[in-house]
């Protein structure tokens, strides 16, 4: 038994679901429909100490779902006063780290690592350590990937929805550069280190290809409805792909430093701006006007994008490289950006 949201008619509706067995398959199915605000049905008789409305238990019963107060707590526990959940939380956590813990065995850790899908594992990887290069996935501990068997895919998706909140903004874009496994199309070094180096429009459309790939796979929708547009809950990557950007591109900028260092780059007398935006607008290869109304986001695309050209790794020109980065850096700070 679990907690989904779904989005209708524009707001967010909760539902109480379980997972159950049909066939080879697990499929999902509603239990109960908490609307758009299931802390209605929390009753607070005094004190800090707070009940589910019978109402609820009694439609899971008459459903043949007996809920555990463990379960019912898990699901409700999101919508409880904050001033409760403040007070009662300490003991609620010691009591679920009381909680018996079976020691997986090896064959059965073998057999979880089998039935756990490669995307699943590379989203767990990456909430679990943060790492783009994922050349360990194989080595990660069964107990990590145990609560996705035995499950439905609408509950693994509902579950992965909740554990992603925890992402940082920065993280968002590559985040979804990784569990899509994207790196695996380049060879250059920067993909399992700072996909930012590479060229974006070949990134963007490997990206696509992946989602499409994905959202046709029926195994991996198993028990699921697949129909020809895209899956509901695939819609969220390409939001997160393309309305979000990479990180803090320290690793791409130490690169560039370290370039421009080796070639003993030396930057205009402080009070003069180094590039003209004549030289800007010749070396973006867009007009004046438009690198004056660019977005900073925007402007950093167009660097990047620009700098996989001009690179001479890439066989660019050296002096034209120094001088977009160092443009690149003057309209940064002409827009208020501290470098």
């Amino acid at each position: 038994m679990y907690l989904a949201q779904q989005r209708i008619r524009g707001k967010i509706h909760y539902f109480i679901r379980e997972s159950f067995k049909d066939g080879d398959d697990f499929k999902s199915r509603n239990l109960f429909h908490l609307h758009t605000n299931p802390a209605r049905h929390i009753i607070y008789p005094g004190g800090n100490a707070y009940y589910i409305d019978s109402v609820v238990e009694e439609t899971l019963y008459s459903l043949g779902v007996t809920p555990s107060a463990d379960e019912m707590d898990d699901i409700f526990w999101p919508f409880l006063r904050p001033e409760i959940r403040r007070a009662v939380g300490s003991f609620r956590e010691k009591a679920r780290a009381r909680r018996t813990r079976v020691a997986i065995k090896p064959e059965e850790e073998e057999s979880i690592r089998t039935h756990v899908s490669e995307f699943d594992k590379r989203r767990i990887h990456y909430l679990r350590w943060g790492q783009i290069d994922q050349g360990r996935l194989g080595q990660m501990p069964g107990k990590l990937l145990k609560g996705l068997v035995g499950k439905s895919r609408d509950e693994i998706e509902q579950r992965f929805v909740n554990m992603e909140q925890c992402l940082k903004p920065f993280e968002i874009k590559t985040y979804a550069y990784v569990i899509f496994d994207l790196q695996r199309f380049f060879s250059e070094t920067c993909a399992k280190k700072m996909p930012q180096g590479l060229d974006q429009d070949k990134v963007d459309r490997h990206f696509l290809e992946e989602i499409c790939r994905l959202n046709r796979d029926a195994c991996f929708w198993a028990g699921e409805k697949v129909g020809d547009a895209l899956h509901e809950y695939l819609i969220r990557y390409v939001v997160m792909f393309f309305d979000n950007d990479y990180g803090p591109d320290s690793s791409w900028q130490d690169y560039v430093r370290e370039f421009t260092n080796a070639r003993r780059f030396r930057r205009a007398p402080a009070g003069k701006p180094s590039v003209t935006i004549d030289e800007a607008s010749t070396l973006f290869g867009v007009k004046k006007e438009a690198l004056s109304t660019m977005t900073k986001r925007g402007l950093t695309r167009l660097y990047r994008r620009m700098a996989q050209k001009l690179h001479p790794d890439k066989g660019g020109e050296h002096e034209k490289f120094i001088r977009l980065t160092e443009a690149y850096q003057e309209i940064l700070k002409r827009k208020g950006t501290p470098l």
